[in-house]
C-alpha cells in the first residue's frame, strides 16, 4: 500500500497515512484521532466546517479504537501533536473494525496483568512500550551478527532436534522421531565444536534452544533464543577478549540507536569500559564471606548471591567471573592444567544476573570420556561428538549469550517473559 510513515509526514505536505486508531477523542465539533502505524503516532484533527462535517460526523459514529483506517490529507503544525504536527483529513476510509469491548486496552492507560496481557499478546504488542523491548531486541540482534561478520566469523544454523542431551541432566523435551528417541536441543554445543573441529575455525549462530525445567522464575523460559559463537586455536582469554567487543558493540550501539524506545521505556544503561573487569569464582566468595554471605567452594552461585556480587562490584558494570570449579560446570569444560579442580570457564554478570557462560572445551577424546563418565552420562551416546576430536583438534572456546535475557536487561524489565515475543514455559503454550 502506497502510503506516508508517521515518522515521515512533513508541514504542508499532502499525504496518506494508514493505520490502527490508537484514541479517539470527541469534542463536538472538533474530532482527534490519533493513528498508530509501526512508526509511531500520528495526530488526526477533524474541525466542523462545510468540508469538514461529514468526516466529523463519520468519525464519531463509525469509527472505534483499533480500527484500521486510511486518511488522507494536508499536514500542518501543532506544537502539541505527536511530532509537532497534525493531518486535517480530506478523505477518510476504514479497512477494518475492530470488536469491542477490547479484551486489552492497548494504549496502555489501564494497566493489566502480565498473563492476561500475553493471553493477548497481538493486542498487547501495539503499544509503543511493548514494541520499544522489540525494537532495542532487533538491534541487539543487528549488533552481534555486524560486530561478528566484521570478526569474520561465519555464521551457520545447527540442528534443533538431537539424539542425546548437549549438557547433561534431563531436562530434554522428548519427541517422535520416526522410530528413534530424540529430542528438542537444549544448546548447540556439540555442534558449533563439530563446525570449528571441520574447518571453519570461527562460528557464530542465533537458534531456539528448549529446556524442559519446571520453573517458573522470571530469569528462565521453556524455549528461548541463544547468540552463540565458537572459536578455534583460542583460549578461554581469547573467547573474553572477542566477547567484550561484543558486549561494548552491541551496548553502544542499542543505546546510539535507540534513543527514543530507551527513553519511552524510562530506562538508560551505561557504556562498558574495556577490558570488562575479571575476578575468579574464589574471589567471589572471599568477597561474599566479608558481608556475611558464606558459600562453601564448589557449590554455585545462588541468586542472592549473584545480586550481591553485582551490588558490591558494580550494579551497571558487567564482569565475569572465571576459574569455576569443574565438578559444577559442563562436561566439557577443559580444567585447568595445574589445577584441575578449577576449568577455564566464565560468566558474564550484569545488573544483578548472570548473562552468558563460556568456556574452553575439552579437544581431547580420553578425557572428554572420563568427564562423561564423571557426570554419570554414557560416552556411547556422545561417541559421534568425540570421533569429532580423533581427527586433529585444535584447542578451542566460545560462549553463549541469551537474547531474551540481554534484552531484559537493557531494558530494564522484571520478568523475561517481557522480552519474549511468544514465551514459552511451564503453563504457556499459546498464543
Amino acid at each position: 500500500m502506497e502510503r506516508t510513515y508517521s515518522s515521515d509526514i512533513k508541514t504542508g505536505k499532502t499525504v496518506k497515512i494508514a493505520g490502527w486508531v490508537h484514541e479517539k477523542r470527541d469534542f463536538g465539533k472538533l474530532v482527534f484521532l490519533i493513528v498508530r502505524d509501526m512508526k509511531g503516532l500520528a495526530q488526526v484533527t477533524a474541525k466542523g466546517g462545510e468540508t469538514e462535517d461529514k468526516i466529523v460526523e463519520m468519525i464519531k459514529k463509525d469509527i472505534g479504537k483499533e480500527f484500521v483506517v486510511e486518511i488522507e490529507g494536508v499536514v500542518e503544525k501543532n506544537d502539541r501533536a505527536p511530532g509537532g504536527m497534525e493531518i486535517k483529513p480530506k478523505k477518510v476510509s476504514v479497512i477494518s473494525e475492530a470488536d469491542s469491548p477490547l479484551p486489552l486496552e492497548s494504549s496502555g492507560k489501564v494497566l493489566s496483568d502480565l498473563d492476561t496481557r500475553l493471553d493477548n499478546r497481538f493486542l498487547d504488542i501495539r503499544r509503543p512500550e511493548v514494541r520499544a523491548v522489540f525494537t532495542v531486541q532487533n538491534r541487539i540482534i543487528k549488533s552481534f551478527r555486524k560486530t561478528l561478520e566484521d570478526m569474520e566469523f561465519v555464521e551457520i544454523t545447527p540442528p534443533g532436534v538431537i539424539a542425546a542431551s548437549s549438557e547433561g541432566g534431563a531436562e530434554l523435551f522428548p519427541v517422535p522421531y520416526y522410530n528413534k528417541e530424540a529430542f528438542l536441543a537444549q544448546s548447540p554445543q556439540i555442534y558449533k565444536q563439530m563446525a570449528v573441529m571441520g574447518g571453519m575455525e570461527k562460528v557464530t549462530m542465533i537458534t531456539p534452544v528448549w529446556r524442559a525445567e519446571k520453573s517458573n522464575t522470571v530469569r528462565h523460559l521453556s524455549e528461548a533464543r541463544q547468540m552463540d559463537i565458537e572459536m578455534g586455536f583460542a583460549t578461554d582469554i581469547e573467547a573474553m577478549e572477542v566477547l567484550d567487543k561484543v558486549v561494548f558493540d552491541m551496548f553502544t550501539d542499542v543505546n546510539k540507536n535507540c534513543v527514543e524506545q530507551l527513553k519511552l521505556l524510562e530506562t538508560e544503561f551505561k557504556i562498558p569500559k574495556l577490558p570488562l573487569k575479571r575476578l575468579t569464582y574464589t574471589e567471589v566468595l572471599k568477597k561474599l564471606e566479608k558481608k556475611g554471605m558464606k558459600i562453601k567452594w564448589g557449590e554455585d552461585l545462588s541468586t542472592p548471591a549473584e545480586k550481591k556480587i553485582c551490588e558490591m562490584v558494580g550494579w551497571e558494570e558487567p564482569f565475569y567471573i572465571t576459574e569455576w570449579p569443574t565438578d559444577i560446570r559442563a562436561f566439557y569444560s577443559m580444567p585447568n592444567e595445574k589445577n584441575p579442580k578449577i576449568c577455564r570457564s566464565f560468566d558474564l554478570m550484569f545488573r544483578g544476573v548472570e548473562l552468558l557462560s563460556g568456556a574452553q572445551r575439552i579437544h581431547i577424546p580420553e578425557l572428554l570420556i572420563k568427564k562423561l563418565k564423571a557426570k554419570g552420562m554414557d560416552p556411547d551416546n556422545f561417541k559421534f561428538y568425540i570421533d569429532t576430536f580423533r581427527y586433529g583438534a585444535p584447542p578451542h572456546a566460545g560462549w553463549s549469550i541469551g537474547l531474551e535475557r540481554m534484552t531484559m536487561l537493557l531494558t530494564d524489565k522484571e520478568n523475561i517473559r517481557e522480552a519474549c515475543l511468544f514465551p514459552r514455559d511451564p503453563k504457556r503454550l499459546t498464543p
